[in-house]
């Protein structure tokens, strides 16, 4: 596959400022960098056409990424051929070579797995196919649709959930004909209210075309919300230029959903590319997707929700990764994702938690998951558990008035329901727990005799 350099684009003249780029990952990225691309500025650099047009996309380049042996070179030859493989200078350079377990390089980098688990998973597991009235434009749930504008991306993440469109080796935007299928059938549909325009990236669709498209939505009187779905803030920030946001400024109220998996990928340049869109007054959410060995631990999830929340970038969903051809390598079990959520629940803000969820097969949809905080109830009597282990016997009111209220009490016994729900005793914090140990020491101190 090449990707051709978009219509319009000039070459940059030869400018080359040897060493003056600065790279996050060593002095050996910064020397692979440059035997790439040799002829590197630091306006081309910053220029998304030069980066598109000098993405990487073939077996020599993965040959001499991977310093691959000449039998090994057949068999990445024949993964690419399947599961295509694209990556911008941009994301490349925030790869850690020293590093094999790299977070980056996993998303992004090939890897032979992806033929091995093959027999494992589907290539379309949401039957979004399934779902199309027309082609393109997926319509599950009653109040809204999802239209795929495209099956380009300025980078082929290796955990895809569409891995089937760009492995089919049709590339590119969707006909004309196609997005005014699209916009016929929204249009005679009234109980649609919301529109995910996705792909591909959206954000690599031909500007115009874009704007068309955006703007034929906005027309709709029914149509109230547009979002975005797009990882160009992520993978290639410098196509988030004034020109863009000023577009997309113009067909509010509309949201964009990223993708950020891991806080390395929030850079100064994605940090820009999401403030300008802030600025633009187009709010930004983020949508990651677990995966193992890049963030399925706690702490490198709160870290993510923390950097994103300091850029003012909502958490938003988690996403169970979902079971498509070519992936499994890369899913961990439900339980881990609820371990996550748990972990991160009273140990940080809920601005920063996203929505743990799975993305049913065969066009369920998305299920919500979270930790069991409910452990027993009846009409009387509620017995929750909080984040630090804490058991509390809440008492749940009665939809009625105060007199029969009154009459119910709350602090009748109850057989059916386990015996700590029929006990008097006040909640009590665990010993282990922080909170414990300031309380006590709270009790220790002479500031707060006889306040207690």
């Amino acid at each position: 596959m090449k990707m051709n350099l978009p219509s319009g684009a000039k070459e940059d003249p030869p400018n080359r400022i040897s060493g003056s780029l600065k790279f996050g990952c060593g002095q050996a990225n910064e020397l692979l960098i440059s035997s790439l691309w040799p002829d590197m500025t630091h306006d081309t650099w910053r220029d998304w056409k030069w980066q598109m047009a000098h993405t990487l996309t073939s077996v020599e380049s993965l040959s001499v990424i991977l310093n691959l042996k000449p039998h090994q070179v057949a068999r990445y030859k024949r993964l690419i051929d399947i599961y295509h493989y694209a990556i911008t200078p941009y994301y490349f350079s925030l790869i850690d070579w020293t590093d094999p377990e790299d977070p980056v390089r996993k998303q992004s980098i090939p890897d032979l797995k992806e033929l091995e688990v093959e027999i494992v998973g589907n290539n379309d597991p949401l039957d979004e196919e399934k779902d199309m009235p027309v082609p393109g434009l997926v319509h599950r749930y009653p109040d809204r649709v999802l239209a795929v504008v495209t099956n380009m991306c300025s980078m082929y993440c290796r955990h895809c959930t569409r891995k089937r469109i760009w492995g089919s080796g049709d590339e590119g935007t969707v006909t004309t004909k196609e997005l005014a299928a699209m916009i016929h059938y929204i249009r005679k549909s009234p109980e649609v209210r919301e529109v995910v325009v996705s792909g591909g990236d959206p954000l690599m669709v031909n500007l115009d075309l874009l704007d068309w498209f955006l703007g034929e939505l906005g027309l709709i009187s029914h149509v109230e919300v547009i979002r975005i779905g797009t990882r160009v803030p992520v993978v290639l920030p410098m196509k988030v230029t004034d020109e863009l946001v000023s577009m997309l400024a113009t067909h509010r109220p509309l949201w964009i959903n990223t993708q950020f998996n891991h806080p390395r990928e929030i850079t100064p340049e994605a940090r820009e590319a999401c403030d300008r869109i802030l600025r633009a007054g187009i709010p930004v959410s983020n949508q990651s997707v677990l995966m193992r060995g890049i963030n399925d631990s706690p702490e490198v999830m709160k870290d993510l929700c923390h950097a994103l929340q300091r850029i003012m970038v909502r958490p938003y969903y988690l996403f169970q990764c979902d079971p498509v051809r070519g992936v499994e390598h890369f899913r961990t079990s439900v339980w881990k994702g609820m371990e996550i959520i748990e972990k991160m629940r009273g140990y940080t803000g809920g601005l920063c938690i996203p929505t743990f969820v799975v993305d049913a097969p065969g066009g369920g949809g998305k299920i919500p998951l979270q930790p069991f905080y409910m452990l027993s109830a009846t009409d009387r009597d509620i017995l929750l558990r909080n984040y630090e282990g804490m058991i509390i016997k809440y008492f749940n009111p009665q939809d009625t008035d105060i007199p029969a209220l009154r009459k119910s009490g709350g602090n009748g016994r109850d057989e059916a329901v386990p015996r700590v729900l029929n006990e008097q005793a006040v909640p009590s914090l665990p010993k282990e727990t922080s909170r414990y140990r300031r309380r006590m020491k709270k009790n220790l101190s002479p500031l707060y005799k006889g306040d207690m």
